[in-house]
Formats: C-alpha cells, structure tokens, sequence
C-alpha cells in the first residue's frame, strides 16, 4: 500500500527535481513528509486524510503504535538513568523520587509523541514502505 497521492493539487516534489524535505525537518516541524508544507496533524496526533498543499494521502501510513514504543524505550533509559544518579549523588527520600520523575516522563512523552510520528510517517514515505508482500519465486 504505502502512502499514495490523492489528485495532486501541486507538482510532485520528485518530479520537478526538488528534493523533499529532510525526514528530521518533516517531524520538528509536523508537515507534509512530500511537500514540506501542508499540515500533517488535523488534532494533537489524529493524522490529517491528506496534504491540503500537494494532496498527498495519510489514510494508509498511519504509524500505529510505533512512536509510542520508541517513546517508551527512549525516555525510559534516559528517565532510569537519571534516577539512578540522583540516587546515587543524592540519597533522597523515595517520595522526592516519586514527585520529581512521574512530570518529567509524562512531560517528555507528550512533547515527544507528536514529532515521532511524524518522523515514522516521513521514514514511510521516504523508503516508499508499505504492508508485506510476497513475490514469487523466481
């Protein structure tokens, strides 16, 4: 499947000898992963249907779960080590421990989720990724 155009509103950025932007610039800046432009979120993290710049169509690459779980691994190695220092250079109470981290992960995740989603739907359309499929033997 992958991410397909919808009636292009605009010339293809392929096709006119631009490049398209960065994936790194799609996701800090929540854009279309072709155009650079159109506004990928229509909520906090529902996908728009598609790009109202290049028509670009979202319906079928929405990333799931993905960012999510890159989230959770991510924040909690950096959360976990963090604590473990304070701990270590610190010996605080356990209720300071359980008034500091709990804001700090749930910050962190709600700052990151957004960008990680747009970063896998911009990895998707870069690497033209799509549902699994069988070729036949040759």
């Amino acid at each position: 499947m992958g991410i397909a155009r919808s009636g292009p509103l605009t010339e293809d950025p392929e096709q006119s000898g631009r490049r398209p932007p960065s994936a790194l610039a799609v996701a800090l800046r929540c854009r279309c992963p072709a155009c650079g432009q159109g506004r990928l979120f229509q909520g906090y993290l529902t996908l728009a249907g598609t790009c109202p710049v290049c028509g670009l169509d979202f319906a079928s690459a929405d990333p799931g779960d993905g960012p999510a779980v890159f989230i959770i691994f991510i924040l909690g190695a950096l959360v976990v080590f963090a604590a473990v220092m304070v701990e270590i250079a610190y010996t605080p109470p356990y209720w300071v421990h359980g008034l500091l981290w709990p804001p700090l992960i749930l910050g962190g995740a709600l700052l990151m989720l957004r960008p990680a989603k747009a970063l896998m739907l911009a990895l998707h359309y870069r690497h033209q990724a799509g549902e699994g499929r069988r070729t036949p033997p040759l």
